[in-house]
């Protein structure tokens, strides 16, 4: 089977004008988030169609909320039922209420929840909760950990100049030097180098927050484990950031999929089904600080958000949450995964390049190493190029991901997949040869 060539469109009117109007008004040309140099207009199914009508199968996803596809019917069903009643109100609504109870009931450490409108946000609070829990200063996070925009988080997400753990480093400018102080980092996936920063400033550590699987790098056996284990000896709250792998792992998420169940735990993406919605969850004890009468004004810790908890969310999300239950959803998503890893693994073998595909069904990589991928410098030092090379093959062939990643959607279908199969065996010998076009 050969895919067509998308490139040979690629100076087209329609789009280009927009490209050129971004650049104008946006800097970079982009909204920050994806490449300024394709706009998309619309989207169906695992499908999406770019501004010249270009269709690509969509493993971008919107970063991660599409799980159940562009467009869904009854998503976009009850969205319409509630725009009729309103669209924001910024105090209860009965549809924000009503997912709360689907989430407590789904996540395993959740008793409540906080909504904010961001997975950044959600990470942020969760941290701060951690502090004001504890009455401790610092936080410990990995290498490559990525907890949205906040200064904490911005320290030691991508760093270029690989530091001495457990320094920290700024990954953009205009965060404070004094945040450097707050923030202890470690390798994931070495718990002897967790114990060790414990061991030497445990009293002082609030919380230690971890992706379960670090973008794309899974948790060692025992990892996340012994990570429970050194918290709970210590008293620092144990923060998952699920925002992620919440409802894409299993319907109870990551600590469902380990069998660890955290302190805290951030959502975001999947719970908005589209829309913006994150929220921490944890147990009462701690959710209390957001409680100014449970606490006390020095124990409350203060939060609001226009859009919190908004029903025009909560409703994408509930019917989202809905369609996920459903037998045979997650099982249809690990199959797709697994067949495409199968088929990155044979192009590549083919074609001689050393891979590993790092991930799981749900969400993985190619990562161009010989070596086996553990932490963030295990992919620092990979092959970078032919990541980027792989990336562009594919977009040429109408397979649109991110350059990290593979969203694995459950509404990919069967021509979906064939199509993708295709591009990825076209893809890799154009990837060794160095011959991609831009």
């Amino acid at each position: 089977m050969t895919i067509s060539d998308h490139s040979a469109d690629a100076a087209a009117p329609a789009q280009a004008d927009w490209i050129r109007r971004a650049q104008a008004v946006l800097p970079a040309g982009s909204f920050g988030n994806f490449p300024g140099d394709i706009v998309i207009e619309s989207g169906e199914g695992a499908r999406i169609r770019d501004a010249d009508g270009r269709d690509y199968v969509d493993y971008l996803i919107g970063s991660g909320p599409m799980l159940v596809g562009h467009r869904h019917p009854e998503v976009i069903a009850a969205v319409q039922a509630q725009l009729a009643s309103g669209l924001t109100f910024f105090a209860n609504n009965p549809h924000g209420i009503a997912l709360a109870e689907v989430i407590v009931d789904a996540v395993a450490c959740a008793e409540q929840i906080r909504y904010v409108s961001t997975g950044s946000e959600a990470d942020l609070y969760a941290m701060r909760l951690a502090r004001a829990h504890t009455g401790r200063q610092k936080i410990l996070k990995f290498e490559g950990g990525y907890h949205g925009m906040s200064d904490v988080a911005l320290m030691s997400l991508a760093p270029k100049r690989l530091a001495n753990f457990p320094e920290p480093v700024p990954d953009s400018a205009g965060i404070a030097e004094a945040v450097r102080g707050d923030v202890l980092v470690a390798p994931f996936n070495d718990l002897e180098a967790v114990r060790a920063l414990v061991a030497a400033h445990g009293p002082e550590i609030a919380g230690i927050i971890v992706e379960p699987l670090q973008r794309l790098i899974p948790p060692e056996p025992g990892f996340l484990e012994g990570l429970r284990e050194i918290a709970s000896a210590q008293g620092i709250v144990l923060i998952f950031d699920e925002v992620v792998t919440g409802f894409r792992f299993g319907y109870g998420g990551a600590q469902a999929l380990y069998g660890v169940t955290p302190d805290l735990c951030t959502l975001g993406k999947v719970i908005g089904g589209g829309f913006p919605l994150a929220a921490i969850a944890g147990p009462a004890a701690i959710m209390r600080h957001f409680d100014r009468e449970a606490v006390g004004e020095d124990g409350f810790l203060y939060q609001v958000g226009t859009l919190s908890g908004n029903p025009v969310a909560a409703v994408a999300g509930l019917k989202t949450l809905e369609i996920l239950r459903r037998p045979g959803t997650y099982a249809h998503i690990e199959a797709a995964g697994r067949r495409l890893q199968g088929a990155i693994r044979s192009a590549f073998a083919a074609a001689g390049v050393p891979v590993q595909v790092v991930g799981v069904p749900c969400l993985f990589d190619a990562v161009f190493t010989e070596a086996p991928v553990r932490n963030y410098r295990d992919i620092f030092h990979a092959d970078r190029r032919r990541a980027m090379d792989f990336t562009r093959a594919l977009r040429n062939r109408g397979v649109l991901k991110p350059d990290g990643k593979f969203y694995i959607s459950a509404a990919l279908t069967e021509a979906d997949l064939a199509l993708t199969e295709a591009a990825i065996a076209e893809a890799a010998p154009e990837v060794a040869a160095g011959a991609v076009t831009a």
